[in-house]
């Protein structure tokens, strides 16, 4: 049986190709998902995706993830980044390594943005590399959990 990594999406990236493609680009969520997937399988790994625009939600799949033993959890917390002491905390429960990741860069962008909540509880953080970012924090993932084992 696979090792399960979480990939958690947080407020509005459902609109992801719709929304500021200026900022965010023209790809997806299902893009975002396949590339994740694909990008998992390469390192034997399962892929759990999901997005919710309610906080509370992701508190739970971050509770269940720990309670799931997954190997690892990649998360774009969207506007949450800037706001969620709630989803840090769940964080800093996890025993898994954490993985933060946005599709643009968040330094190049308004002052309040810059600033990051789910930081302090990731191993890495990945921005400003598009949907690319998640195959990134994948990889990333699959090297942290070999070096564990």
């Amino acid at each position: 049986m696979p090792k399960i990594v979480y990939v958690l999406n947080g407020p509005n990236l459902n609109l992801l190709g719709t929304r500021e493609p200026e900022i965010y680009g023209g790809a997806t969520l299902a893009d975002a998902e396949k590339l994740c997937r694909a990008t998992a399988e390469r390192y034997g790994l399962a892929v759990d995706f999901r997005q919710s625009n309610h906080e509370g939600e992701i508190i739970d799949w971050i509770h269940e993830a720990g309670a799931e033993k997954a190997a690892g959890l990649v998360i774009n917390p969207a506007g949450y980044t800037h706001t969620s002491v709630a989803i840090l905390d769940a964080l800093l429960a996890l025993a898994a390594p954490v993985v933060e990741v946005h599709v643009s860069n968040i330094h190049a962008r308004e002052p309040f943005r810059r600033r990051s909540y789910v930081s302090q509880a990731a191993r890495a953080v990945i921005c400003g590399f598009g949907i690319d970012g998640y195959a990134l924090a994948i990889t990333g993932l699959a090297t942290m959990i070999d070096a564990r084992d």
